[in-house]
């Protein structure tokens, strides 16, 4: 078995051409890292990326939801509302239903150029 490699850098290792500090200084701030963790959270649920899958196509209300997922009406809305609070996906209220939609085209972006790369491997 062989030994497990170190994550160091050797004696003879001079470091990369570019400045650490100028790395340092472009990073974002930590409430900026806090928020794309979170962001990456969320689509680490499997149920979390199949209601989004289902967003993408078209705006859904919480009935189709259920029916598309095979789930109960209030786990589906305590999904949304996680996701609703992290702007993933945001309402629309037509009389007594809601429809969910994606928040944005950035959020559409995130999800689809992930599902290429996985499609990709």
């Amino acid at each position: 078995m062989e030994p497990a490699a170190l994550d160091e850098c050797d004696n003879t290792c001079n470091g990369s051409e570019l400045e650490p500090e100028s790395v340092a200084l472009i990073l974002p701030d930590r409430a900026t890292t806090d928020k794309m963790a979170e962001m990456f959270k969320a689509l680490g649920d499997p149920t979390r990326v199949r209601l989004i899958y289902a967003l993408s196509q078209q705006e859904l209300c919480v009935h189709d939801l259920s029916s598309i997922l095979d789930m109960g009406q209030s786990a589906v809305s305590h999904q949304l509302r996680y996701l609703r609070n992290l702007r993933i996906v945001k309402r629309r209220k037509e009389g007594k239903t809601v429809y969910y939609s994606l928040n944005d085209a950035h959020v559409e972006q995130i999800f689809l150029q992930t599902h290429e790369h996985i499609r990709h491997e």
